[in-house]
């Protein structure tokens, strides 16, 4: 049995390993393009079985991912007239902050404020 000290209560504990996995298999996606599919697919098959806290982050993932595609596509296409490096910068700088910023409130557990953004969240 375990003992809670006087005047502290006890926080209640999420189940939030899938949406982490989600985020860490998009860091590895920076390296390995594949992860960020399987991870996609996590989210969608995570996404209404959990609380709202967690759907929140697993919509959050899902619009990082299809974005993040268009972006990819646009600036392939685009890097012939060279203004396709700037949207792969883009890419870059955009999907690393929404996955910091989504790792973050998910350590914290707090929702994502805005999760169909196509901003920061």
């Amino acid at each position: 049995m375990t003992q809670i000290e006087p005047g502290r209560t006890q926080q209640p504990v999420s189940n939030n390993s899938m949406a982490l996995i989600v985020y860490i298999l998009y860091f590895i996606a920076y390296f390995v393009g594949i992860t960020a599919i399987v991870g996609v697919i996590i989210a969608h098959v995570q996404k209404g079985a959990g609380d709202a806290l967690l759907d929140s982050h697993y919509d959050f993932q899902i619009r990082t991912f299809w974005v993040g595609v268009l972006y990819l596509v646009v600036g392939t296409i685009l890097t012939w007239v060279l203004i396709g490096f700037l949207i792969l910068a883009w890419w870059f700088i955009w999907s690393l902050i929404r996955n910091i910023k989504g790792i973050l409130a998910l350590n914290e557990n707090r929702p994502i404020v805005s999760p169909t953004s196509w901003m920061f969240g």
